[in-house]
C-alpha cells in the first residue's frame, strides 16, 4: 500500500472517482465522505459517492446527501459507477466485507483504490495506497489531514467543514473520548472559521428521533440489559420482536451499547441485536478491556481497543451463551 500523499498528485480532472464507506453508515463514515465529495468536485473532479445500505434519517440533513447513492436500491446503476470508476476512495473501513454485498463489486473493480480508515489491522492487500492511522479520533479528522496535505486548503467550505466536524463530533463522543486530542481541537478552531453552527449539527445528530425510540430504549433498559458484575460487564440482547413492535429503523439503535457504561463499576457493555439474516454485535469499553481482539477472536468483528462489532449467524439464545462463556474465558486471559 503505497503513501497518501501520493495520490492527490496522481488525480486526473479526466478520471472519474468513486467514494465509498462501510454499511450502515454513522455519522463519521457519511460526513468523511461528504467531505472528500466535496473536496474533489471543488478541485475539479468527476466524483461520486456510493453508500453500501441505507443510512439513518438523522444523516439526511448532511450537505450532498441527496446525490449520494444506494446501493442496495440502486445496485445496477451504483454496478455501472464502480466499474467505470478510475479511482475508489475507501473511508471508514479497513476490510472489504464492511461492505455488505457491494464486496464483490469493489474487489473485482479494477480501479485503483485509496484506504483512508483508522480501524486496526487493516486488508492492506487490497488496497493500492492508503493511511491507516489507529490514533485518529476518526476517520473525518484523516480526510481533513488529507486536504491539509494536498495544498488545496483554500477548498474548504461551509459544507466540508460541517461534514468534518459532525463525523470527529460524533466518533470522539462529543470530545469526550480519549482520542480527542489537541491537534482534534486545534482543527475544530479551523472549521468554526467557515461560520458551521455546531449547535445545530449536534441536535441535527442527536435530538432528532421519534418517540417511539426513545420508548424502545426504555423498555429496551428496563427488560433487556443484564449485568454481570462478576465480570463488570452489561450485555443487552434485542429480539427481533422488539424492533418490530417499535418500528426500529437504522439509525434508532446508535448509541445504545453506551448507556450501560454510566453504570458505577461496568467496564464493558455489549449490545446484541437480532435482525434477518445476522446477529449483530456492538461492544464498548473503558480503558482496560480490549473490544476489538475479543470481536476478533470470538464474533467475526474488529475495530478499535475500546469499541468495536461483530457478527454472527447462530440464534439470538446461542449468541447469548457464548458471549457468557468466552468473556469468562477472555477475561481470565486479560488478567
Amino acid at each position: 500500500m503505497k503513501d497518501i500523499n501520493l495520490v492527490f498528485p496522481s488525480l486526473a480532472p479526466a478520471e472519474s472517482i468513486v467514494i465509498t464507506m462501510h454499511q450502515k453508515p454513522d455519522p463519521d463514515a457519511m460526513g468523511s465522505s461528504l467531505a472528500l465529495f466535496h473536496f474533489l468536485k471543488n478541485a475539479g473532479f468527476n466524483t461520486i459517492v456510493i453508500s453500501p445500505t441505507n443510512w439513518a434519517d438523522f444523516l439526511s440533513w448532511m450537505p450532498g446527501m441527496d446525490e449520494v447513492v444506494d446501493y442496495e436500491s440502486e445496485r445496477s446503476k451504483a454496478n455501472l459507477i464502480v466499474e467505470e470508476a478510475d479511482w475508489i476512495f475507501c473511508l471508514d473501513f479497513n476490510n472489504m466485507s464492511r461492505t455488505r454485498f457491494m464486496e464483490q463489486c469493489l474487489l473485482q473493480s479494477k480501479a485503483k483504490k485509496v484506504l483512508i480508515d483508522h480501524h486496526r489491522e487493516p486488508q492492506v492487500d487490497v488496497f493500492d495506497y492508503g493511511i491507516s492511522d489507529i490514533s485518529k479520533s476518526s476517520t473525518s479528522e484523516m480526510v481533513y489531514d488529507f486536504i491539509i496535505s494536498s495544498g488545496k486548503a483554500e477548498l474548504i467550505n461551509k459544507e466540508i467543514a460541517s461534514s468534518i466536524y459532525a463525523g470527529v463530533m460524533a466518533d470522539t463522543g462529543s470530545f469526550r473520548f480519549a482520542s480527542t486530542t489537541a491537534s482534534v481541537h486545534t482543527m475544530v478552531a479551523h472549521l468554526k472559521g467557515f461560520n458551521i453552527d455546531h449547535a445545530k449539527i449536534h441536535s441535527a445528530v442527536y435530538d432528532n428521533f421519534q418517540e417511539n425510540r426513545l420508548r424502545f430504549i426504555g423498555h429496551v433498559l428496563t427488560h433487556r440489559m443484564e449485568i454481570l458484575y462478576e465480570h463488570n460487564t452489561a450485555l443487552i440482547a434485542i429480539p427481533k420482536s422488539d424492533t418490530q413492535k417499535f418500528h426500529i429503523k437504522t439509525g434508532d439503535t446508535e448509541g445504545l451499547v453506551n448507556y450501560p457504561l454510566s453504570i458505577q463499576g461496568i467496564e464493558m457493555a455489549a449490545l446484541l441485536i437480532d435482525r434477518d439474516d445476522e446477529r449483530k454485535w456492538s461492544f464498548r469499553s473503558k480503558e482496560h478491556f480490549d473490544c476489538n481482539t475479543f470481536a476478533r477472536k470470538y464474533f467475526n468483528g474488529g475495530g478499535h481497543y475500546n469499541a468495536s462489532g461483530g457478527r454472527s449467524v447462530e440464534s439470538l439464545e446461542e449468541n447469548i451463551a457464548q458471549f457468557k462463556k468466552v468473556l469468562k474465558e477472555f477475561s481470565s486471559l486479560q488478567q
